[in-house]
């Protein structure tokens, strides 16, 4: 995607080849910075920080910091222990492990003196297949968006959640593939943003995406969106997610259930754009199984923003002696989606069609 008409992507090599850079997506939407990341503990700061997320973007990300720790020391041990060290970043999206598990297999079956380069190699597919399968997924979701806008006078009106963006993975994003996809093909579309508390991803990077990219766009109060529904203001919502067990529940950032709720009981439409490497066909049940991140209280009781002299500020918003319980994440179950889109296609968010449609793959 473009950044003020200029090619960028949340992560690149450095020049050297010895690090990465990334987006430090804590300063945005005020500020456009790039943090060098050279070791695995870098890296793990980055993702804890969050310098860096969105389930595809981490996962990349962690897989270069796997390469980094090959250029140092690539024995069993050091890859293993380092694996393991980066998994622990962040405990609830599944790309993390897959990525990091998928480079460890790869390198380990090598002789150790050809592991560093496999390694880099691979990290750098791992991020090209993000790219390839975000574009794929774009493709499917915007036979959605024309035949709403073949059908109806006026924008095809959307309702998004948190940031399922470009800057959540390596290009394209997930939920906003398809959204990217239609403004070029000229199709009119509005998206309505939400906001997201605690860390407000949709206000601060989602919003700021769109308006790179030109998409008409506003952004409204997280507990907006019920409301819009009703009054036949949202045609179709399409959010990211983080995991997707088997039985088609998906995990995303919380608040999702919510709007799926609200769509539910508006008939509107609720699409999950879910790369298949997101889907955990190990756990049965996500409802129930779906490990979600509890994060610091302070993420609640405070805010950044700009102030009208220009500088950026936190502030707190809640008494003193107020505790915050901070879970980041909620899980919205199968029944309530209306499909899944993924780079093959979109599937039915059951049991059956999921693993049908990974059997098809292999």
């Amino acid at each position: 995607m473009k950044v003020n008409g200029v090619s960028l992507r949340p992560l690149r090599p450095l020049p050297d080849g010895r690090g990465i850079e990334v987006i430090d997506q804590r300063r945005l939407p005020f500020e456009l910075q790039m943090r060098p990341l050279r070791s695995a503990r870098d890296v793990f700061v980055a993702i804890r920080e969050m310098w860096v997320r969105g389930a595809p973007l981490i996962g990349a990300v962690a897989a270069y910091g796997l390469a980094m720790q090959a250029r140092k020391d690539a024995s069993d041990v050091a890859l293993r222990n380092t694996a393991g060290f980066l998994k622990g970043s962040r405990p609830t999206a599944v790309n993390l492990a897959w990525a990091v598990d998928r480079l460890l297999a790869h390198v380990l079956v090598l002789p150790e003196s050809a592991r560093a380069d496999a390694a880099w190699a691979g990290a750098e597919a791992i991020a090209e297949e993000d790219v390839r399968v975000n574009e794929a997924i774009g493709r499917h979701g915007l036979l959605l968006l024309q035949a709403i806008a073949a059908r109806k006078p006026g924008p095809v009106n959307l309702l998004t959640h948190c940031n399922a963006g470009w800057l959540a993975t390596v290009d394209w994003g997930t939920a906003t593939s398809p959204i990217y996809q239609a403004h070029a093909a000229g199709i009119a579309v509005h998206v309505w943003v939400d906001e997201t508390r605690p860390r407000n991803q949709g206000a601060s990077l989602t919003a700021w995406e769109l308006g790179q990219a030109g998409v008409p766009h506003t952004v409204i109060a997280d507990n907006a969106g019920g409301h819009l529904m009703q009054h036949g203001r949202v045609d179709l919502c399409i959010v990211g997610c983080d995991r997707v067990a088997a039985n088609g529940d998906a995990c995303n950032k919380i608040g999702t259930y919510l709007k799926a709720l609200a769509a539910h009981d508006n008939g509107v439409p609720f699409l999950v754009a879910m790369p298949t490497s997101t889907l955990d066909l190990a756990l049965a049940d996500g409802v129930h199984g779906i490990p979600i991140e509890e994060r610091s209280g302070r993420e609640l009781t405070h805010v950044s923003g700009r102030t009208s002299a220009g500088e950026v500020v936190e502030v707190q918003l809640t008494p003193d002696g107020s505790t915050a319980a901070n879970p980041a994440f909620d899980v919205t179950p199968a029944r309530l989606i209306t499909g899944l889109i993924t780079e093959h296609g979109v599937v039915a968010a059951e049991a059956a069609a999921l693993h049908q449609l990974m059997e098809g793959r292999r």
